[in-house]
């Protein structure tokens, strides 16, 4: 069984394709700068890099390219032969439970929630339009950053705000990064052995976008993401947690729309907008150079990492186990040691030699002796998406 997952964006579409047989991928890849004159398409297989410089006006142009490489290079003679697509859609809203085959139904639905994604949906939407026209026999699947998150109870996930804009604009807290919040939580349970309706965790999916999420008997009971993925924790260029009074105050004093705000808290905050760089190397680098700006933005970073964790701590009452996940979480030993080491109260004990252990493999990192295990478990939304689609294509 064949299935490719695309991820689409408002100017790129990444690309992993695997054999289901055996979890394997032929091939991955990206179509960037759609719309520029400067696109390329890159393909990755078997440790061969073929990139493509050429002007690609449009996701349909780039699906179709697509089409084209891995035919050229032996891969695929043509997406009609795939036996599913699977599409990563970052919003669903509470309108999707589950991931879902795509029908014109579905599509209606993506483009409503659109105003609650607007960066992302209408990017997927082209995605998934293109998937269609180039393979129009082959079955697509969407696979929703929020629906892991629609088991949080109505008094985690509510705001307190007049009941009527929940009832008719749909303002609640989704949360997001739920595929790999999922796959990281399932992992660790097979990896502990403990049956996943009785496993409690507190997941840390820690890269330039961060959010953590408190699971209960393998469900999604709280997550720091809202109604956007901009609230929560302190991200690379977002800002987190922020008194809403100071967008109002600060588009007035700016003299700038709330638009501009957005943007200025999406982008251009976090780590970026303290010390000037979004990447945690760098930061690290900065503050053995004692860049006084770089220790503050590094301090608050972590502060409101084990500020989540505490207050999950709480929610959950007993924790199996405590897992570390994405490209900062799983890869920076310093911030996971400096992270564990300020919980020990919580019975979090570090194995320092354990937790500097690189290794692309589900791993321990704390002492044999530690109340709460410490799990280091690479994430790989990609397949859970592909697993995903060859689940709902079998019950067809």
């Amino acid at each position: 069984m064949k299935i490719l997952v695309l991820n689409s964006g408002s100017s790129s579409i990444k690309f992993k394709l695997y054999n289901m047989d055996d979890k394997s991928v032929l091939a991955s890849g990206i179509i960037e700068e759609i719309g520029n004159k400067n696109s390329k398409a890159i393909l990755k297989f078997s440790g061969k890099v073929v990139t493509k410089n050429l002007e690609i006006i449009n996701h349909e142009a780039g699906t179709h390219i697509l089409n084209q490489m891995l035919k050229d290079n032996g891969i695929l003679d043509s997406l009609n032969d795939l036996d599913g697509i699977g599409h990563r859609i970052v919003h669903g809203g509470d309108k999707f439970k589950s991931s879902v085959i795509i029908d014109d139904e579905v599509i209606d639905i993506i483009k409503y929630l659109s105003p609650l994604a607007p960066l992302h949906n209408p990017a997927h939407l082209e995605g998934i339009k293109s998937a269609i026209k180039e393979a129009p026999n082959v079955p697509n699947v969407a696979v929703f950053d929020t629906v892991f998150h629609q088991t949080m109870p109505n008094y985690a996930y509510m705001y307190a705000i007049p009941y009527d804009l929940y009832k008719n604009y749909h303002v609640r807290k989704y949360g997001f990064h739920g595929t790999s919040h999922k796959y990281v939580s399932q992992e660790a349970a097979k990896f502990l052995n403990i049956d996943i309706n009785k496993f409690n965790a507190i997941s840390l999916h820690i890269g330039n976008g961060a959010s953590i999420t408190a699971i209960k008997n393998g469900k999604s009971i709280d997550t720091s993401m809202g109604i956007t993925p901009l609230e929560g924790l302190m991200m690379g260029t977002r800002s987190g947690d922020i008194d809403p009074a100071a967008i109002t105050y600060l588009a007035e004093v700016l003299d700038v729309r709330s638009k501009e705000i957005y943007k200025i808290l999406n982008n251009k905050s976090g780590l970026l907008g303290i010390c000037g760089t979004n990447d945690m190397r760098e930061v690290r680098k900065m503050i053995t150079q004692d860049n006084e700006l770089a220790k503050l933005a590094y301090s608050m970073y972590m502060y409101r990492i084990i500020k989540y964790i505490g207050s999950y701590f709480a929610v959950l009452g007993r924790v199996d186990a405590l897992i570390f996940t994405a490209g900062v979480g799983e890869n920076d030993f310093e911030l996971r040691d400096d992270i564990c080491n300020k919980i020990t109260h919580l019975g979090v004990l570090i194995n320092k030699e354990l937790n500097q252990k690189q290794s692309s493999d589900i791993r321990f990192i704390t002492k044999e002796n530690s109340p709460i295990k410490a799990l280091v478990v690479p994430t790989d939304e990609e397949l859970a998406i592909a697993l995903d689609v060859k689940n709902l294509i079998l019950k067809k």
